[in-house]
Parts: structure tokens; C-alpha cells; sequence
């Protein structure tokens, strides 16, 4: 949270500095959230959420205007899915004057449902919301990763069967594109040029994680259905790509970490697999054994590596190379390692409640339902009868690995 300005006088509050896109920081108050829930520690609730409420935009579908030259559907994805933690954690509710943590969710949700664009590939979402931003007319699994994600969660916390229905459209079509293959290896994703038929196939762990969780879920939502035990089993299996061969369960960015060219982005996946990792064990507990093994020890080489700077606290990245600082420092290394580190104290947390095990979150289920939608795509409908039903369903531990959880947040 050192980075972070947004909160002092005369900053914008949400955003970080560069070189971080708006995303990231969605994606890092996400961490803050799972800190507050983890640990019990309020400290920066009230930063949060200024953040969380300050990017919402004027119709509270977090498509704020300023971002428009770089807010594609995974960017608006990543602050909704913020949102949708906040609401399965309790997370403090916003004033009542203010848009709530699940209308959020779902307003993100219905303004991306509306965007589900069958001109080319036959469905899918867009990288990119808005024509005149590259990428345009590439389709790509973290895109509709976060959509399949939120969709799941949506349908455990209401009970609403469309959002489990939307969920499995989702899913049904990233096979049917080939972006995931039968061993439950997941792609970049692919130019529409070619109909979607040319996937790029390059690896990235929050991939892998994004799915994970939305398919745990789907397994809780369908009552331990055997379909999606095989598809769960399936991609924790698959996750073996991103934990080091040389040091057992040490997980690490296997398409760029070990030639040191992860960006800025990259720098921050490995936080994303560690906490879809652990929130995946809440709903779906039989593969809580295979995970801490991994989580367990890729939180101990994460403390490890957190020991350079003037401080000895600055964490790098590269968890494989032990107590030999590798000289980065960043937003996404703090947070990677925050969010291992922290994902070890999962077995001593509340799953995620919904609408009817104690969550107190509002919903509107119209929320989102006016937002942008791109030009001469074929519009999905979600019909007003879905809607309202979906609105009427609507201790502090602190262990830590080498000091880890504090300093990791500074």
C-alpha cells in the first residue's frame, strides 16, 4: 500500500502511479479485502473502500469515462470481481447513499452479458470494450475467464439460475474455441480474423486460477455434481505448469520469470493463482490437500525472497531463487506475496456467505443493464423476469511466514 496515493490530498483516489494500469489497482484493493478477511486487521478498510467507490462511474457499472482509452472487458472484470469478494466477505457495506458491493458485481456482470458478441467466433467477449483500442478483435480467456468467474459466483450468492447458465455458456464456448484443451491447459486466446481458429498459446497463471475458482464454485452451486469434480480435478492438475520443477510447489511465471521478462502486468499473476488457489478450497474442500502443499510452500519461498531494499522486506519475484533478493521491487511482487502468504490462513476462515447463509450485501439485479455495449454486436438478453427474481434471492488470526503479512503490504 506504500504505492498508493490515492487517499492523500489531491490524488485521484483508485488509481495507482505508473507504470500500473487501472486494473492492477482494482486487482490490489481485491488482496486488501482477502488481508481484511484473513486477518481481521481494519486498518485500511476505509482506504478501500474510497477506492472501490471512487472508479465506479456515473451508471456504477465501473466503466469510469477516464479509462476509456484502456478499459477492456478483463480490466472491468478484475474491479468486479473485487466487488463480488467484498460481498461474499462482509466486507463493511457502503453508506446507504452509495452503489453496494453485489449490485456491483452484477452490474459488471449485465453490462458484459450484453456484450457477448456472436458477429465472429460464434460468442465470446472481446479483449476490449471500445473499437478504437488495440485488441479490439482479439478474444481471450481472461476476459471471459472473469466474466465465467463472476457469472458463478453470482449464481452461489442469489441462488439464480441464469447466472449458472450464463456460466456454462461461457465455459462451453472457451472449449469450443479451443481456448482451454482436454488436459484443461488454458490459452492467451485468438484474433477474430480467423474465426477464433489460430489460438495464441502461451500460458498465464491467473488463467488457470480464474477458472479454478469459477469451476469450484460451479461445483458447489450443482451440489458436488461429478461434472464439475472431473473439471475441477482437471485444472488443479493443470496448475502443475506454474510451480517450478527444480523446487517442489514453488510457484512461478513459467512463460516469463525465468528469462526476466515479465511486464508490469505480469509481475502481479502469480497473486491472482494464489488467491483463486485458496478461495477455491472454501467451495470445493476435497482439493484443500493438494493445495496448501503449494500454497504452503510457495509462501515460504515468498518470505524468503522478501529481503531486499534498504528495509530487507522488498520482496522480488522470482520465489525460486530463496533469500537472494533478484533485485525487483513493485505493486505486483508485494501483492504476489502478500497473497500467498496470506492464502495459508484459508482453512481458519468463513467460506463465502451468500444471500442466504449471512451475507448482507445489497443487490440490483437491473444494475448495468443501460452500460456500454459495442458497436453492431448481437445483443444477449437477460430478461426483466430474471432480473427480479435474482434481486429477491438476493476472529483475528495473523499467522505469519517469516513477518510476512505486514511488511508485504507496505
Amino acid at each position: 500500500m506504500r504505492t498508493y496515493t490515492g487517499n492523500e490530498t489531491g490524488q485521484m483516489p483508485g488509481l495507482l502511479p505508473e507504470p500500473y494500469f487501472w486494473w492492477e489497482a482494482g486487482a490490489m484493493f481485491g488482496s486488501m479485502i482477502d488481508y481484511f478477511h484473513f486477518t481481521g486487521d481494519d486498518s485500511y478498510n476505509d482506504v478501500v473502500s474510497q477506492a472501490l467507490l471512487s472508479q465506479v462511474g456515473p451508471n456504477a457499472d465501473y466503466m469510469p469515462p477516464a479509462q476509456s482509452n484502456d478499459e477492456g472487458n478483463d480490466d472491468q472484470g478484475f474491479w468486479g470481481m473485487a466487488a463480488m469478494s467484498a460481498a461474499e466477505q462482509n466486507f463493511p457495506n457502503p453508506p446507504s447513499d452509495q452503489p453496494q458491493w453485489l449490485a456491483l458485481a452484477q452490474a459488471v456482470f449485465n453490462s458484459q452479458a450484453m456484450r457477448w458478441d456472436t458477429t465472429t467466433c460464434q460468442g465470446g467477449l472481446r479483449w476490449q470494450i471500445f473499437p478504437f483500442n488495440n485488441g479490439y478483435t482479439y478474444k481471450n480467456s481472461i476476459s471471459n475467464g472473469a466474466f465465467f468467474n463472476l457469472a458463478a459466483r453470482l449464481a452461489q450468492y442469489t441462488g439464480n439460475q441464469t447466472y449458472a447458465d450464463w456460466a456454462v455458456k461461457t465455459w462451453d464456448w472457451v472449449n469450443s474455441v479451443n481456448f482451454m484443451d482436454p488436459e484443461y491447459e488454458i490459452f492467451d486466446g485468438a484474433g477474430d480474423a480467423a474465426n477464433c481458429t489460430q489460438a495464441n498459446k502461451i500460458r498465464w497463471s491467473y488463467n488457470a486460477g480464474v477458472y479454478l475458482l469459477g469451476a469450484a464454485t460451479m461445483y458447489s452451486y450443482t451440489n458436488q455434481s461429478s461434472l464439475w469434480t472431473e473439471r475441477v480435478e482437471g485444472l488443479l492438475n493443470a496448475t502443475d505448469f506454474f510451480f517450478s520443477p527444480n523446487q517442489s510447489n514453488v510457484m512461478y511465471e513459467t512463460a516469463c520469470e525465468p528469462y526476466g521478462t515479465c511486464d508490469t502486468d505480469q509481475l502481479s499473476f502469480k497473486a491472482y493463482l494464489s488467491r483463486w488457489m485458496a478461495a477455491s478450497t472454501q467451495v470445493a474442500p476435497f482439493i484443500y490437500d493438494a493445495v496448501i502443499l503449494k500454497l504452503q510452500a510457495s509462501a515460504t519461498a515468498a518470505a524468503q525472497q522478501c529481503s531486499g531494499g534498504p528495509t530487507g522486506t522488498i520482496c522480488g519475484q522470482k520465489w525460486t531463487d530463496g533469500t537472494a533478493w533478484d533485485g525487483t521491487t513493485g505493486v505486483g511482487q508485494q501483492m504476489s506475496a502478500l497473497q500467498v502468504i496470506q492464502s495459508n490462513l484459508v482453512k481458519n476462515n468463513t467460506p463465502p456467505v451468500t444471500a442466504a447463509t449471512g451475507g448482507t450485501s445489497i443487490g440490483n439485479p437491473a444494475a448495468g443493464s443501460s452500460g456500454t455495449v459495442m458497436p453492431g454486436a448481437v445483443i444477449a438478453q437477460i430478461t426483466l423476469a430474471e432480473k427480479i427474481s435474482a434481486g429477491f434471492l438476493t476472529a483475528f488470526a495473523c499467522i505469519t511466514f517469516g513477518g510476512g503479512i505486514i511488511w508485504t503490504i507496505n
